[in-house]
């Protein structure tokens, strides 16, 4: 199996050599150069045919979105992970930086810590993303989907009724998510009669910074959700930035909950977490949707709307960044649907129903 060949470009010469002896460790990648700004490095690209380029969002002379920009004339199909600060100009640029055609980023490291952390969280959040976006071109690299469900259990779920009543959209995303729910969201009419509720895979002030930007693209309101916020139609909640969102019900109506418990699948906040509360509140009225991302969160969140009797719709390998969430979900038998990426607001439409009455809560059977 070849090496998956790496171009790094970052101003800072520490940066370069962290990240080069990070992925220099690794025997399935090769560091084929290195670069200290976007100028040398669209030189370079062509002489070295890189597999991936990891990019320094903000440096001097020309930016990283900058070079971005260039690299997409002549390389549209080139993985670019942008390497960003965790800072609201990094954050902001960042977005910006996806919307132009990045695959991904990774937030830099800080000096806390010293290098043995730095090289760790290198690892750990850089080395898979790399691989998964790489492993769309090079099919020996695909990864294999395996789901700890048995057969016996995905046998005793069953499909749902096409038309059974959805009171709450829960949407999970992660890699290639923010250009994914732009494209959902901003689809959705704006006299939408259900609430939605969403966890992005993202750090604190990104995902306040994205909740701005859909909110400004969709004919619905979206925010940033803050603990207590009561659910209502035709908004949508994005969960903050390293803390779990969970639909709740102390009192008469539904509302949104906010902690800081351990992560799940190495996220905060997790679709599972999110899924669970949605199933264990609205049972069968959930329509829990999987786009694009890497690792399994959401697949345990998925299995509880089943059992539930909720729906599951999971977006299609061909429109997906990253095959990984909905994947995982599609292979252990839990979506109702698999569907292409332009596909998934209409079909939120055609589920929810747009002719019926407002949304009102309604509790479950037994519940008190």
């Amino acid at each position: 199996m070849r090496k998956i060949r790496a171009l790094i470009v970052d101003d800072a010469v520490v940066t370069r050599r962290l990240v080069s002896d990070c992925l220099g460790d690794d025997p399935e990648l090769e560091v084929v150069g290195t670069a200290p700004n976007g100028k040398i490095a669209l030189a370079k690209i062509p002489q070295v045919n890189p597999d991936v380029v990891i990019l320094d969002v903000d440096m001097p002379g020309m930016s990283g979105l900058e070079t971005l920009v260039e690299i997409r004339k002549t390389r549209p199909r080139l993985v670019v992970i942008m390497f960003s600060t965790l800072t609201e100009r990094g954050a902001v640029t960042t977005l910006d930086a996806l919307a132009c055609g990045a695959n991904d980023y990774v937030t830099k490291p800080t000096s806390i810590g010293g290098v043995t952390i730095a090289l760790q969280r290198v690892r750990e959040q850089l080395i898979p993303r790399i691989k998964a976006l790489c492993a769309r071109s090079s099919p020996e690299l695909k990864p294999k989907l395996v789901s700890s469900l048995t057969a016996t259990r995905l046998r005793s779920i069953v499909p749902a009724p096409k038309k059974e009543r959805v009171d709450l959209i829960a949407i999970g995303a992660s890699t290639g998510g923010p250009n994914a729910l732009t494209r959902v969201i901003a689809a959705l009419p704006h006299d939408l009669s259900v609430p939605v509720v969403i966890v992005q895979h993202m750090p604190p002030l990104f995902t306040r910074l994205l909740a701005t930007r859909l909110d400004a693209q969709a004919q619905i309101g979206v925010s940033e959700a803050v603990a207590g916020d009561a659910l209502r139609p035709a908004h949508v909640w994005i969960a903050p930035g390293d803390q779990h969102m969970v639909v709740a019900c102390s009192g008469e109506e539904p509302h949104i909950g906010l902690h800081r418990e351990p992560a799940e699948n190495s996220c905060r906040p997790a679709v599972d977490v999110l899924f669970r509360s949605a199933a264990a509140v609205f049972g069968p009225r959930v329509l829990g949707i999987v786009l694009t991302g890497m690792g399994s969160d959401g697949l345990r969140g998925c299995e509880s709307i089943r059992e539930a009797g909720g729906q599951v719709i999971v977006q299609d390998e061909a429109s997906s960044v990253v095959w990984g969430m909905p994947g995982f979900v599609a292979h252990a038998g839990l979506a109702n649907r698999v569907l292409p990426l332009e596909e998934v607001a209409d079909e939120i439409v055609d589920r929810v129903g747009m002719g019926r009455r407002l949304y009102r809560f309604e509790r479950r059977a037994g519940e008190r």
